[in-house]
């Protein structure tokens, strides 16, 4: 067990470092000229040459690649090319939009998702298990960006339930906190209820069929205790598998989130941080949301010792 989490452990260091050396590679190598797009059209080469020297831009890749390492191990994640902000102070002002959406929709997708997975696998053919075919092709098929639409029509412009756009502070109240979530945190979390009910129906069915189940149901096993305690036990490492996967890829639908419905996140600084060529911020996001997603990734490997025990051996 200590050596296989070594192991992992060792793997995970091994892959930050690739990901640390392809981001920076990234960004230097892209088209355009941040000096240039700093010093706005009307500089001459004279600024434009004293700006990328002030940045570091003329020594040599390995150099700057040493510099940026140095600089992000000792926790300074630089200077915002455009504001002048340490990079630090304006991810931490965009973290609880991000945190808030991201955190309702792994509560929302995860328990939704197993449930309607386990109802379609015990009533299999029945109705439930028809209307959750229907619901996962709908899932799958339609881009979040037209299901946020949709919804902000629906709810906000028709019905006048729900704000269109924006966010407020939790600290400025839970009611207004979540009303203003509850259309992102649905429009972000249609997809991956889909995917989790449908991985979590196909494996409680192949699980339901094992000898072991009828065994259990011969010895008067109740509805509640085969499924739960037996079938969805050993039906997990899939299940499981499928929500890190799912969660680990949900960066890229925060950003389209929150564009859709004006949220101040870490999706629309890193959009704005694009735009602009921002350096600094776009591999400081870019290094932090590689690594969550590493840990991720880590986590679910070694939460499979607590699901399967021939795993630690």
């Amino acid at each position: 067990m200590v050596i296989y989490i070594l192991r992992r452990m060792v793997s995970t260091v091994a892959v930050m470092a690739m990901v640390g050396a392809f981001i920076f590679l990234l960004v230097r190598l892209a088209p355009g000229d941040p000096a240039a797009i700093i010093a706005g059209p009307t500089a001459t080469e004279a600024m434009i040459a004293g700006i990328r020297e002030q940045m570091g831009l003329n020594d040599p890749l390995p150099v700057q690649f040493v510099h940026w390492l140095r600089e992000i191990f000792s926790g300074n994640l630089g200077i915002s090319i455009f504001s002048g902000r340490p990079v630090s102070e304006l991810i931490s002002q965009r973290l609880q939009p991000t945190i808030s959406l991201s955190l309702l929709t792994v509560i929302l997708s995860v328990t939704t998702g197993v449930s309607f997975g386990v109802l379609a696998a015990w009533r299999a053919g029945g109705s439930i298990d028809r209307m959750l075919t229907a619901f996962s092709a709908i899932g799958f098929s339609v881009p979040v960006f037209v299901i946020g639409y949709f919804l902000i029509y629906c709810f906000a412009i028709r019905t006048h339930w729900l704000p269109v756009q924006g966010y407020v502070r939790v600290d400025r109240g839970l009611g207004p906190w979540f009303v203003h979530l509850v259309l992102p945190t649905v429009t972000l979390s249609l997809a991956y209820v889909a995917f989790i009910a449908r991985v979590t129906r196909a494996s409680m069915l192949e699980v339901l069929s094992e000898d072991y189940m009828r065994t259990a149901a011969a010895k008067g096993a109740s509805s509640y205790a085969m499924l739960f305690h037996h079938a969805l036990k050993n039906a997990g490492v899939p299940i499981l598998t499928v929500i890190g996967v799912s969660f680990a890829s949900l960066v890229g639908g925060v950003v389209l989130t929150e564009t859709v419905f004006n949220i101040p996140g870490i999706g629309r600084l890193v959009v704005d941080a694009i735009n602009g060529r921002d350096y600094p911020i776009i591999q400081s996001v870019l290094i932090l949301t590689s690594g969550l997603y590493v840990l991720i990734n880590l986590s679910v490997d070694l939460a499979y010792t607590l699901i399967d025990p021939r795993i630690r051996y």
